[in-house]
C-alpha cells in the first residue's frame, strides 16, 4: 500500500494527469484515503528502527548508556504497540457505503401519539447533528399527526461521509417519559424505529420501467383534510419485490415521483446489500451496512435525563444535550465499539 501511495503521488505530479481534471480528482481522493494508513505505517517503521538502535546500545560497555537504552526501549515498545493497534484498525476492510449520503426513515411504533411526537424529536436531533456537521437535510416524505408528530418521516441527508457516522442509528429507539396529555403524571414507554439506508446511485440499482406500477392520487393532510386539489401524490410499487413508496409533499407530480424513486432505489440497494452480507458471513450481522431493526438499541429516559445505548453498555446523563444534536458523544464510542468487534472477527 505504501508503494501504491508513492506511485499515486508521482502520478499526481504528471502534467498529463494535471490536465485531466476528473482523473486528477480520483487519484487525489485515493491518495487522501491512503494517507492516514501510510503515515501510521511510516511512524511504525521509525519506532521499530529506534528499538533496534537501542538494542545495539545494550552491548555498550558504559552501564549508564545501557540503562538509558533499556528505559527508552520500554517506552518505544509501548508506543509501538499503540501504533500497531491503530494500523490493524486502518487495515480493516472499508465499508464501500461509508462515503455515501443517506435516506433516513423514522417511524412511530408502539405508543401512538407519544411515539409520533418522539419521532419528531428524533428528526430534530438528527437535523441539528447534520447542521453541526455542515450537511444538508431535505424532507422527502412525511405523514404528520394532529399534534405535530410524525407517523412516518423520510429525509435525505447529504454531506461528507454521512453514512459512516449514522449507520449505527438503525434500530428501535425506546423513549420513557410523561406525555403532555397524561394527567396522572405516569411514565409511558413508547418506541420509534429508525432506518438508515445508503443513498443508491442509478448505476448500483437498475430498475426496469416494466417492474414499476405507478399510481397517482390526491394529497391529503392530517385527519384526511385535503391539501391539494390535483392528483399530484405518487405511489410507486416495485412489482418483483412488493416494495411500496409514496410521496405527496410536493405540488408537482414529477417532483413527487423523483423523490419516491430515490427512496425506492435506496431500499432496494439495502435489501440487496443485506442479502450479500448474509451470504458472505453470518458473523457480520451487525449494524454495519444493514442494521438489525427488530432490536432495541437505545433508551431515552426523560425523568432521569438518561440516554443508554444497549449495544455497548454506554449510559450518559445528558439527554437534553444529546437531543440538541450533540451526537458525537454516542456516535464516536459506537464507531470504536464496532471497529473493535470487526477486528475480533478478522482475527478469528
Amino acid at each position: 500500500m505504501e508503494n501504491h501511495y508513492n506511485d499515486l503521488s508521482t502520478r499526481l505530479s504528471d502534467p498529463h494527469v494535471l490536465e485531466n481534471r476528473e482523473q486528477y480528482r480520483k487519484l487525489s481522493q485515493e491518495c487522501s484515503e491512503l494517507t492516514p494508513l501510510v503515515e501510521t505505517y511510516r511512524e511504525y517503521k521509525t519506532v521499530g528502527e529506534a528499538v533496534e538502535n537501542n538494542l545495539h546500545l545494550l552491548q555498550d560497555e558504559d552501564e549508564e548508556i545501557q540503562e538509558l537504552a533499556r528505559a527508552e526501549i520500554d517506552e518505544l515498545k509501548e508506543k509501538q504497540g499503540a501504533i500497531e493497534s491503530a494500523l490493524k484498525l486502518l487495515l480493516l476492510p472499508k465499508d464501500p457505503s461509508d462515503k455515501k449520503n443517506i435516506i433516513l426513515e423514522i417511524r412511530a411504533g408502539t405508543g401512538g401519539e407519544e411515539a409520533a411526537l418522539f419521532s419528531a424529536d428524533l428528526l430534530r436531533m438528527y437535523s441539528r447533528y447534520a447542521e453541526i456537521k455542515g450537511w444538508r437535510v431535505e424532507l422527502l416524505s412525511q405523514n404528520l399527526t394532529g399534534l405535530g408528530g410524525f407517523k412516518e418521516v423520510i429525509a435525505l441527508i447529504e454531506g461528507e461521509k454521512v453514512y459512516s457516522h449514522l449507520k449505527y442509528e438503525s434500530g428501535v429507539h425506546r423513549v420513557q417519559r410523561v406525555p403532555s396529555t397524561e394527567s396522572q403524571g405516569r411514565i409511558h414507554t413508547s418506541a420509534v424505529t429508525v432506518a438508515v439506508l445508503p443513498e443508491a446511485e442509478d448505476v448500483e440499482v437498475q430498475i426496469a420501467p416494466s417492474d414499476l406500477r405507478i399510481d397517482v392520487f390526491r394529497s391529503s393532510g392530517p385527519g384526511g383534510q385535503s391539501v391539494n386539489t390535483t392528483d399530484s401524490a405518487v405511489r410507486i410499487t416495485h412489482v418483483p419485490t412488493g416494495l411500496v413508496v409514496s410521496c405527496q409533499d410536493e405540488k408537482s407530480q414529477h417532483k413527487n415521483k423523483a423523490k419516491a424513486l430515490k427512496v425506492l432505489r435506496a431500499r432496494l440497494l439495502d435489501t440487496v446489500t443485506a442479502e450479500q452480507k448474509a451470504e458472505i458471513s453470518q458473523a457480520r450481522k451487525d449494524q454495519i451496512g444493514s442494521g438489525d431493526r427488530s432490536e432495541r438499541i437505545r433508551t431515552y429516559n426523560f425523568p432521569q435525563g438518561r440516554i443508554s445505548d444497549h449495544r455497548m453498555g454506554l449510559t450518559l446523563y445528558k439527554l437534553d444535550y444529546i437531543l440538541e444534536g450533540n451526537l458525537d458523544e454516542i456516535i464516536n464510542p459506537l464507531r470504536a465499539h464496532f471497529q473493535s468487534e470487526a477486528l475480533k472477527t478478522e482475527v478469528n
